[in-house]
């Protein structure tokens, strides 16, 4: 029986006029050939103001979030337990939980903080709960407490009364159980055991003011650890959310397994999981966006390397707290020209080919990986499309989201994938994705009755050309017969900033443009659905594949 080739070609615009590769590209699926499992770790999102939840857009966007995910959503925010009105800014946000009276006496108020977690639970997301930041009744340096940040202005501006660690540790541990007790009583048991607890944010970096923040947040982690557990035992526990992974992160967790605790004055405090961030360096190189996923992965596989060295951790969850292409989330790119990448398919591609190498990353140090925060979400009162690190622009979902409907669609098993042009993560690592040669891979999974196989055309570099025709073989198909499904994100597909454009980049969209836009930032399906017989097990897709674009696959079957 001869193979049946099923051609899909996909005529992409062109920002900068450049010729396809004449010669095809060959990738290779083997769906026989499980290389591990598709644990979900892109269903974790995160983000700095956690009054945006419940916002008219924040609640849209977090039920778009958990529309596409086949698997409850993990959400981290900061500033759950800093002081205030609920009013939101950018890089601040408050649930005023505590307070005292006249004579020094706890007063707690839920009320703030049980509207940002019926928002999750109703959605049947779950926090990733951060105790944070210091309430200005506990806080060593209350004046002046909020921060005034803005865009432009130095980072250092923030490090205001909220980021000290507690005047009272025994009152701040209190607090700490108070509020376990009283989610336990809310939501139940159960659902609170589904949850993780972590302490802080970046206590290496600019996020804790102390003579000796080492030692202090060793202490507030101890305090907190035995606060939670005191309030529910089974609650998962760990940190320490490092800006970075080096000597800070290290001696965390040498103090976790083996040093004395503050607290109890028993050794070692719990540690039922390990977090640390990573981040990557964009750059503008002769006015265009370079950016630099290797700096990613080496931060990346410091922390994974610290965590290989403890025999103890082995088989324990990690955790990214923060996985990104850089680091400030609500620096846009009119201040800040490297981040213009955000708003278009560069964010999609870099998104698609980083994540799928974290599976790599962490196999070659035997961690366990359960969950890379994307640092991303939405903004309140902001010009459309401004270049934030978000998912949405005024209630309009931005390209990227699209990448994690895709992804949300790739379940079961990890298969082999091969190609003649991809670049591995060890290779990413030591020099990134430059020069004439893009990375043109792909990551593919195998259900019970469907193959998913993503697709993506990555450069460091933010150009689009017209890209490279694709050679996609798939072996191991169980059946003769399938229905093959083709979705893209691209510079015309699935992508509501280019609408935007062609509109004429309107400062204020009319309620039809909105409309249009809402319908442009859909994942979007290329031609109709196609029956393919397969010969042996196998089948030919054939795709013109343009640079930044991402292309999903769907094979199913009875």
């Amino acid at each position: 029986m001869k193979r049946l080739l099923t051609a899909l070609t996909l005529a992409a615009s062109v920002q900068l006029c450049f010729a396809a590769s004449p010669i095809p590209v060959k990738l290779t699926v083997d769906a026989a050939r499980v290389t591990g499992p598709m644990t979900p770790i892109w269903a974790w999102f995160g983000y700095d103001e956690p009054n945006y939840t419940t916002a008219p857009n924040g609640k849209k966007l977090l039920s778009d979030i958990a529309a596409l995910s086949p698997v409850p959503v993990y959400v981290r925010a900061h500033n759950l337990m800093t002081s205030g009105d609920g009013s939101y800014a950018l890089k601040w946000g408050s649930t005023d939980m505590y307070s005292e009276d006249k004579d020094g006496k706890p007063v707690y108020n839920w009320t703030i903080i049980d509207q940002i977690f019926d928002t999750y639970i109703e959605r049947k997301m779950k926090p990733l709960a951060q105790i944070g930041f210091m309430p200005r009744a506990l806080s060593q340096r209350p004046d002046p407490y909020q921060h005034q940040w803005k865009p432009g202005t130095p980072y250092q501006d923030i490090m205001t009364g909220w980021a000290t660690p507690p005047n009272d540790y025994d009152k701040w541990a209190e607090l700490i159980y108070q509020w376990v007790k009283h989610s336990v009583a809310r939501y139940g048991q159960k659902e609170v055991e589904s949850w993780y607890w972590e302490v802080w944010n970046e206590p290496d970096g600019l996020y804790l003011i102390a003579p000796d923040t080492k030692r202090e947040y060793f202490k507030m982690y101890d305090y907190a650890a035995d606060a939670v557990k005191r309030a529910l035992p089974t609650a998962r526990m760990g940190g320490p959310h490092t800006a970075g992974a080096g000597r800070f992160m290290d001696e965390f967790l040498e103090h976790c397994l083996r040093g004395q605790n503050a607290a109890t004055g028993k050794t070692g405090a719990p540690l039922d999981f390990v977090a640390f961030h990573a981040k990557g360096a964009p750059k503008l190189i002769d006015g265009v966006v370079r950016m630099g996923m290797n700096t990613h992965f080496k931060h990346l596989d410091e922390g994974f390397a610290i965590v290989e060295k403890y025999p103890e951790l082995k088989g324990v969850p990690v955790i990214i707290g923060e996985s990104d292409p850089e680091g400030c989330a609500a620096c846009g790119m009119q201040t800040n020209p490297e981040n213009a990448y955000r708003n278009g398919t560069l964010y999609s591609s870099y998104t698609a080919a980083s994540i799928a190498r974290e599976f790599d990353l962490a196999a070659r140090r035997g961690v366990n990986l359960i969950g890379a925060v994307n640092w991303s979400f939405e903004f309140e009162d902001q010009p459309w499309y401004a270049g934030f690190r978000d998912l949405a622009t005024n209630g309009v979902n931005k390209p990227v989201l699209n990448v994690f409907r895709m992804f949300g669609m790739m379940t079961g098993e990890r298969v082999a994938v091969g190609g003649d042009q991809a670049y591995d993560a060890a290779r990413i690592l030591a020099e990134g994705v430059r020069g004439a040669r893009t990375d043109i891979n792909a990551l593919a999974t195998r259900g019970k009755h469907s193959i998913a196989v993503m697709v993506w055309n990555y450069h460091d570099d933010d150009i689009i050309d017209a890209g490279a025709p694709v050679e996609l073989r798939i072996a191991g198909i169980p059946a003769k017969r399938v229905a093959l499904r083709h979705f893209r994100v691209d510079n015309d597909t699935s992508n509501s900033y280019s609408a935007w454009k062609r509109m004429g980049a309107p400062a204020n969209p009319t309620p039809a443009q909105i409309a249009a836009l809402k319908k442009a930032s859909e994942l979007a399906q290329v031609g109709a659905t196609t029956t393919v017989k397969t010969a042996d097990g196998r089948a030919l897709v054939k795709m013109q594949l343009p640079r930044q674009a991402v292309s999903l696959l769907l094979l199913t079957y009875e």
